[in-house]
């Protein structure tokens, strides 16, 4: 999901003039909204990471996005959504920015400059889930896995390169990928042996394992 380099002062700025937004602090694993609950704001990501996951009626969860600082989420509010279509929850200590609903409309109505910030979101985050979908119909697990491990070290976006993929486990990625915790374990010890990963301090991503999205 794409965001410009200085995109906080931007929209600080733009909540400034328009006295709209609150920010507040989150201590790690905590809800910042629960699915089926009002959709009556848009959030803007300050500092953390959130994830977002869907519960269906049968009670079996999934990971639907991992977020960053500079991402938006709760958006569909502003297509009429009522209900929160997901849960969001911190990952990390986040720092995040609530408008309501109403005043998020009124400031992309008035501010140029966030209102192009905004769109520019919505379309690259349609271009990703369109990826995120043809993934999930058309690779193999370990594919998906290798995809998800270069998102998550934000390979290839703006030039960045995070190395050391953020703590998360493995039950999240089998969530995110779609199989077992199992076949995450099985993978992630094939990409340790053959040097795509390392676990030094952390998961190290190295960028060879693009290979492993690239092969047919």
């Amino acid at each position: 999901m794409a965001r410009k380099k200085d995109a906080p002062l931007d929209l600080r700025t733009s909540l400034a003039k328009a006295r709209g937004g609150t920010t507040k602090e989150y201590r790690k694993k905590q809800i910042i909204f629960s699915q089926g609950s009002p959709a009556d704001a848009v959030f803007y990501i300050e500092k953390g990471k959130v994830k977002l996951t869907v519960l269906s009626t049968r009670g079996k969860e999934a990971v639907v996005a991992i977020l960053d600082a500079g991402d938006f989420f709760g958006e569909g509010s502003l297509a009429g959504q009522p209900l929160r279509m997901a849960t969001a929850t911190s990952m990390t200590e986040c720092s995040i920015l609530r408008v309501q609903k109403e005043t998020m409309m009124r400031m992309l109505h008035n501010e140029r400059q966030l209102s192009e910030l905004f769109i520019s979101y919505l379309l690259s985050r349609n271009a990703r889930i369109e990826e995120d979908l043809v993934d999930q119909l058309f690779n193999s697990s370990e594919k998906r896995l290798a995809r998800i491990l270069l998102l998550l070290t934000r390979f290839g976006k703006d030039g960045q390169h995070e190395h050391i993929v953020p703590r998360i486990s493995q039950e999240t990625l089998a969530e995110m990928v779609g199989t077992t915790r199992s076949r995450v374990s099985f993978f992630m010890n094939k990409f340790r042996r053959l040097g795509f990963v390392d676990y030094n301090g952390g998961l190290q991503v190295h960028s060879s394992l693009l290979g492993v999205v690239l092969h047919d």
